[in-house]
């Protein structure tokens, strides 16, 4: 168990599905959802946890299929994952929450925004595949492109998640990494990759949907970014009515490598201090 935060997890049954989260335990509002990145768990939020508490409810949750979760096959797909963080927000009594979805989040979020705005005050999302044709760097682009997933299922997960956590500057402590390697271990790894592999079916349809979208949206990204192009990024920012970019300097993980600058980022976004 990591022991370098003051995050504390828990299990509980949503939608008939087992997840793990963390909540601060704070009646203090607004509320506001995390989502886990991929291949990384709630604890990726764990070096901005203590200031962001200090302003809201927190509610960090391992998708299902991702972190410590449990899988279960129609959830792994980011419309179907709107869907369950909507219920999510209802089954929890979070009231309209606001959503920060990094990474494969981010089509989730934005799916839930679209279809159930009166749930989610705001949405925060960057670092995640959306642009239409598809724009990835490796290894996510053949992580969602590659035809052949079996070979992924032969290979050492905790070689690949290994080899992509080297990958965050500055590193991450030794205990949460530990935990990253374990969620993924097994079959967890090329499991979760079906959701991503998606992203060709879903991100047409979620494209549709991008100029109906009234909820608030904020978007980080890094701006060293190889693995998720800011293309993406400047795709959502065009077709959304209302929102804005952010660009920080970090590259993929920037909530990881710049957790400063994203906190506040994120507390200008659900307040409503807009730039």
């Amino acid at each position: 168990m990591p022991t370098t935060t003051t995050l504390q997890v828990r299990f509980r049954i949503v939608d008939g599905v087992r997840i793990r989260y963390a909540d601060s335990g704070s009646s203090q509002k607004p509320a506001v959802v995390l989502t886990s990145p991929w291949p990384e768990s709630v604890y990726a939020f764990a070096p901005m946890w203590a200031s962001l508490a200090e302003h809201a409810r927190l509610f960090a949750v391992d998708l299902p299929g991702f972190g410590a979760s449990e899988r279960r096959e129609d959830l792994l797909s980011p419309r179907a994952t709107g869907e369950f963080l909507a219920q999510l927000i209802a089954e929890a009594d979070l009231g309209t929450a606001h959503l920060v979805a990094p990474d494969v989040g981010t089509s989730a979020a934005l799916f839930a925004a679209a279809a159930h705005p009166e749930r989610i005050a705001s949405v925060i999302v960057g670092s995640g595949g959306t642009a239409v044709p598809i724009q990835l760097g490796e290894p996510l682009a053949s992580w969602v492109l590659d035809p052949d997933l079996d070979k992924y299922r032969r290979m050492d997960p905790r070689a690949i998640v290994g080899a992509t956590l080297d990958t965050i500057a500055g590193g991450i402590p030794d205990d949460i990494r530990a935990d990253y390697l374990a969620c993924y271990d097994g079959d967890r790894f090329a499991e979760s990759m079906r959701y991503a592999r998606r992203y060709p079916e879903e991100l047409p349809v979620l494209a549709g949907l991008l100029p109906q979208i009234t909820t608030p949206v904020t978007i980080i990204n890094g701006r060293h970014d190889r693995v998720v192009p800011l293309a993406n990024a400047e795709f959502l920012d065009k077709r959304l009515p209302t929102s804005r970019l952010v660009i920080i300097d970090a590259g993929h993980f920037a909530w990881e490598e710049a957790p400063a600058k994203y906190a506040s980022t994120v507390l200008d976004s659900i307040t409503g201090n807009w730039p």
